[in-house]
């Protein structure tokens, strides 16, 4: 029955999935699998209070359902309840069973990778690394943070150099080189199951992020090399579109994107759609066409209601059309899902308060930018990277003693 629910789920039926999952409830009220599955197709139909309701039940029993609670964490984020993820953190760690468990220190690391500190999301997933069932996850996560610490849209233009007044652009470059020397390590070190194919394509993101032409092109290469063995394989055309706009062939770009535009939404891959229709807003906001980017972002946050880009988008939008008012709701959610940790927002924000008369607003939040940039100073990302470099260099060599 449960296997003919989850074939149900996969070819979205939703309605027979339900029917199969209240009928193995009825059976057995604590079936696990059946909890979840009745809380992923809930999600799937939008109703959110209902899938955080099954979650909670199932905790309530399981604090240490650790599967579980990443997917509730992950469905409070997408449901726009960031503040409420905490609660269930700290109700799992109060359960006499869980110790140091791996599980929990990658809940705790998505958690804060959903809040914007990625580097005490580095730190939990690093705890993580090493175990046998949620190691190869939590150093899969931990690679894409290196890769892109600050969630920006890989190959988008709209925001480049807008911040870079807002810090040290020498220190912005030596904390990408480090960033990503630690993910080509991590790399290495991976020994993938399945096919492979997510390890290729962080690979080739990996051997782009220079930036340096010939690696963009063998880089896209290998992109199309997938894409033709794998028929409409989300990841590597968005790879394919990243490509092409750092080499700046936008066109060719575009086709890639607006072909993902036309695909399902599945929630595997819930992600890298969300990823192209922001580079796809993206292009779309270059060219001034506002109203087709203002739908793809609208849809971007109907998955997932704390996408901080889609707001800041939204928010460049309404600026530039002098409707500040607006502009700074849309910054406010922006500077709210990102935690108040990015400048570049809080200044945007603060200057459309100021745009919109709304003065002790706009000072409010010059203070607190002015707070994130010294904490940056104090403590910047190279020097957070390094350490965090010498933690994987130090586990590695624990694990070699004990071996």
């Amino acid at each position: 029955m449960l296997a003919l629910a989850r074939l149900h789920l996969l070819v979205n039926d939703l309605d027979a999935c339900q029917q199969q999952c209240s009928q193995l409830l009825e059976m057995d009220k604590d079936n696990d699998s059946a909890f979840m599955m009745m809380a992923e197709l809930m999600f799937r139909k939008h109703d959110y209070e209902s899938a955080i309701f099954n979650f909670q039940q199932l905790l309530e029993r399981k604090p240490d359902q650790y599967e579980a609670l990443g997917r509730l964490l992950d469905l409070l984020r997408r449901a726009g309840k960031l503040e409420e993820c905490d609660k269930f953190i700290q109700q799992a760690e109060k359960s006499p069973r869980t110790g140091r468990d791996a599980g929990l220190n990658y809940c705790k690391g998505m958690n804060e990778w959903s809040k914007n500190n990625p580097t005490q999301a580095l730190k939990f997933f690093n705890l993580a690394r090493k175990d046998a069932e949620w190691g190869e996850k939590a150093t899969y996560n931990m690679i894409e943070i290196c890769l892109n610490p600050d969630n920006e849209t890989l190959g988008g233009e709209t925001f480049e150099g807008m911040d870079s007044d807002l810090g040290n652009q020498a220190e912005k470059t030596d904390s990408q080189l480090a960033a990503v020397k630690t993910a080509e390590k991590l790399l290495k070190e991976l020994k993938p199951t399945g096919n492979g194919l997510k390890y290729r394509i962080l690979e080739n993101y990996a051997f782009m992020a220079n930036k340096n032409k010939s690696n963009i092109e063998k880089s896209l290469s290998h992109f199309m090399e997938i894409a033709t063995a794998e028929r409409d394989h989300l990841p590597s055309l968005l790879g394919m579109a990243t490509a092409y706009m750092y080499m700046k062939q936008t066109p060719r770009a575009r086709n890639q994107l607006k072909r993902i535009a036309k695909m399902n939404w599945t929630m595997e891959e819930a992600d890298e759609f969300e990823r192209s229709w922001l580079l796809l807003a993206d292009v779309y906001i270059q060219n001034g066409k506002y109203d087709m980017a203002g739908d793809l972002l609208k849809k971007c946050l109907d998955h997932n209601k704390s996408c901080c880009k889609a707001w800041e988008y939204l928010g460049f939008i309404m600026e530039k059309e002098q409707a500040y008012q607006d502009a700074a709701k849309n910054y406010e959610n922006a500077w709210k899902f990102g935690n108040q940790n990015n400048p570049g927002i809080g200044y945007k924000l603060a200057f459309n308060y100021l745009k919109a008369k709304r003065f002790v607003d706009a000072i409010d939040v010059c203070h607190k930018v002015r707070k994130v940039l010294t904490k940056n100073v104090k403590f910047s990302f190279t020097r957070r990277i390094d350490l965090m470099h010498n933690d994987v260099t130090r586990l590695d060599a624990r694990e070699k003693c004990w071996s």
